[in-house]
């Protein structure tokens, strides 16, 4: 089979750079491995331009962080404008409505149509769960890279009750792909969309069939819970190839889901923010052709990527070896995983040998089981030896052991020994509103949630944990007590504080029930905080301007203790005047609330520096405060296809050749979409190529007439 270049690199071949979860500024002040993420995204983006490839894709997770240093920043946009640009021409054309693309940035066009902009590799990325928009405005990084103009943002989309995926419609030659995308949503939010069929991926009205349908994507992919990621069957089966970002480990090489007949790739991430064993798989990048309707995937190892190496150790399994009644086991132990060790980093020197680009100090991960008896040594002392020898030497060596669980009828605490048992992958997984929702789920009746709900807290607890926001808790009780105060005088109940409480239950498990309330709820609290620091930042701003010009006077001098009991009242003054501005500012935003709550609302809610009695007052209290008041009134068709699979030791391919060829070209490409059903599939054909040690290419756009799967 032939494979020239000119087959391959042709007028009508599309070559993108696929890569997902960079992870810029992970570990960042780390003296080891600081720049490691740094150095990788240096060689992706030196690929792409060595490669003269049409665009740069990327399937979220840029930065680790979701509000990056300023050196993480500065290191981003230095490589970015090396690399994306210059003078060379971009080969390819946008057709689809940008304005609609690009809808929430403030300059809604592809970079390299900015006049003053010279842009020669233009760059795509969703956000990821990393680096997703937060904040009053709902601000990410990657928005500050757009408005720079060195990266197009799209994919987003922050609407809780729809959600409309608009592709972006590119042409080259001949060839013209619909890449749809998707930034990160919460996995429970977005399955439950899927369910009750609010996500939707619009498609050009004409000519559906000669598009090749790419879908960019940043969630679970594997199962982590009941609703906790993202089934491939939600997906529509009229795509042609799924770039799934998010999961780290490297399964770059599409895999085609035999249900919706389309193919994923997961190109995992470049650099590893865990030692677990999904890190540990040789990580690479993406070379993806596409042909018409035919597709090629060049796997190209990383060469800058810190070695990884782990391994497990059960010393039951060494019955020979270890006794745990021997008084000298403890330092047998210690012997034997120090020889598995030195082993470990004998392999990772040999494997070095020759790549001057890979970093001198390898990952190494022992993984203990002292599970029947043994007891661990002590790994600070032990960590030592591999100072100057591992990357991580004070997490060199885990041990871990499995617990039995006793038998509890009634279980008021969370056993905690459980996670013990569980792999670090495992332990890795666990999110913080589960751990919440489980610790009220099997705590005692008295610390039960009586007002708010186990999801909400989870959330807010989660804003809080991950997103700095400091002020989402209390900003959610707040917001929880105010509404329930409102349902109370609406329902004019009788004083009796059983009776308050009896209503109290009922419009929580209304809460429960209603999750599309509760989600909006939640989004609503978090907005009041993230306006809360907002204020509260430009308060303190305008609070040290004051302060700088009253200290700044030439009477006022603090410096010399003895000087004489000269009082200073200009100091007094303007730290009075910056406590009144800011209990000020906080009345204001208290009275905003107000009018965000209703109309009909008259719960004040007063801002930290308001001393309003209404602040700490009770459901009884306020309930008792307004007693007297009236209430006010208020079938997927069968798929059939034909399909012939070429297969020898070195590659693998597989091509489909469409049942009906579309021979008339449309004279013009549409760029409205139709909300059209997804279960009509558009004919299409794919082919990849394994080619990790280097082999001669073949040609991928080979036509195989036999080969043919007819599609209703």
């Amino acid at each position: 089979m032939s494979s020239s270049g000119s087959t391959l690199d042709d007028e009508d071949t599309f070559k993108i750079l696929v890569a997902t979860d960079i992870h810029l500024g992970y570990m960042e002040k780390d003296a080891v491995r600081g720049n490691d993420s740094f150095v990788t995204f240096d060689e992706i983006l030196r690929l792409a331009a060595d490669m003269e490839v049409d665009f740069v894709l990327l399937g979220g997770d840029l930065f680790h962080d979701n509000k990056p240093s300023r050196k993480t920043l500065h290191t981003c946009m230095e490589l970015l404008r090396k690399y994306c640009m210059g003078d060379r021409p971009v080969q390819f054309e946008v057709l689809s409505d940008q304005s609609v693309n690009f809808s929430y940035s403030r300059f809604p066009w592809v970079n390299y149509q900015d006049n003053n902009l010279n842009i020669s590799i233009p760059t795509f990325s969703v956000h990821g769960n990393h680096d997703d928009p937060t904040g009053a405005d709902g601000l990410c990084a990657l928005d500050i890279l757009s408005c720079a103009g060195l990266v197009n943002h799209f994919g987003r989309s922050t609407s809780v009750e729809k959600i409309d995926i608009s592709p972006v419609l590119l042409q080259k030659g001949r060839t013209k792909i619909a890449m749809y995308g998707l930034g990160s949503i919460p996995d429970e939010r977005l399955y439950r969309m899927f369910v009750n069929k609010q996500v939707t991926m619009l498609r050009p009205r004409e000519d559906e069939a000669s598009w090749f349908n790419l879908f960019v994507i940043h969630q679970n992919r594997s199962k982590h819970g009941a609703t906790n990621y993202i089934p491939e069957q939600f997906l529509d089966d009229f795509l042609d190839l799924v770039i799934w970002g998010h999961e780290h480990e490297c399964k770059i090489a599409p895999v085609r889901n035999e249900q919706q007949l389309f193919y994923v790739s997961q190109p995992g991430s470049s650099v590893a923010t865990s030692l677990s064993p999904g890190e540990a798989v040789k990580k690479h990048v993406g070379l993806l052709r596409i042909r018409h309707k035919k597709m090629n995937m060049q796997k190209i190892p990383l060469q800058t990527i810190r070695q990884f190496f782990i391994e497990d150790l059960v010393l039951a399994d060494h019955p020979d070896l270890f006794n745990p009644d021997n008084p000298k086991v403890t330092q047998d132990i210690e012997n034997f995983c120090l020889e598995k060790l030195e082993a470990m980093l004998d392999l990772a020197e040999r494997e070095r040998l020759g790549n001057t680009r890979m970093p001198d100090k390898p990952l190494i991960r022992l993984r203990v089981d002292y599970t029947g008896g043994f007891e661990p040594f002590n790994t600070l002392r032990f960590s030592q030896k591999f100072v100057d020898r591992a990357a991580n030497p004070k997490d060199i060596i885990h041990f871990f052991r499995h617990k039995e669980q006793k038998d509890k009828k009634d279980p008021v605490a969370i056993n905690f020994g459980k996670l013990d048992s569980k792999s670090s992958s495992e332990v890795a997984t666990l999110r913080v509103e589960d751990l919440v929702k489980q610790y009220f789920q099997t705590a005692e009746k008295n610390v039960q949630l009586s007002l708010l709900t186990e999801r909400g807290m989870g959330e807010a607890v989660q804003e809080f944990v991950d997103k700095e926001e400091k002020d989402a808790i209390e900003e959610l009780v707040k917001f929880q007590l105010e509404k329930t105060q409102r349902f109370l005088k609406e329902r004019n109940i009788d004083a009796e504080e059983e009776k308050i409480d009896e209503e109290v239950r009922k419009f929580r498990q209304t809460r429960r029930e209603n999750t599309d309330v509760e989600d909006e709820e939640v989004r609503e609290a978090m907005t009041r905080a993230r306006a809360h620091r907002s204020q509260m930042e430009d308060v303190d701003m305008s609070d040290d301007d004051n302060m700088q010009r009253r200290t700044s006077g030439p009477t006022i001098d603090d410096s010399d203790e003895d000087s004489g009991p000269t009082p200073t009242p200009a100091r007094g003054r303007g730290r009075g005047r910056a406590r009144g501005g800011r209990g000020q500012s906080t009345t204001t935003r208290g009275t905003s609330r107000r009018g965000r709550g209703g109309a009909g609302s008259d719960v004040p809610s007063s801002g930290r520096g308001s001393k309003a009695p209404s602040k700490n007052m009770s459901i009884l209290d306020a309930f008792k405060s307004s007693s007297s008041r009236q209430p006010s009134s208020r079938n997927v068709p069968a798929k059939k296809y034909s399909e012939e699979i070429e297969d020898d030791d070195s590659d693998l391919e597989v091509s489909f050749t469409p049942s009906s060829v579309v021979n008339k070209r449309s004279s013009s490409a549409s760029s409205s979409f139709g909300k059209q059903s997804s279960q009509s599939l558009a004919s299409r054909g794919a082919v990849f190529l394994d080619n990790d040690d280097d082999e001669d290419e073949f040609d991928p756009f080979k036509n195989t007439a036999s080969s043919r799967r007819n599609r209703r």
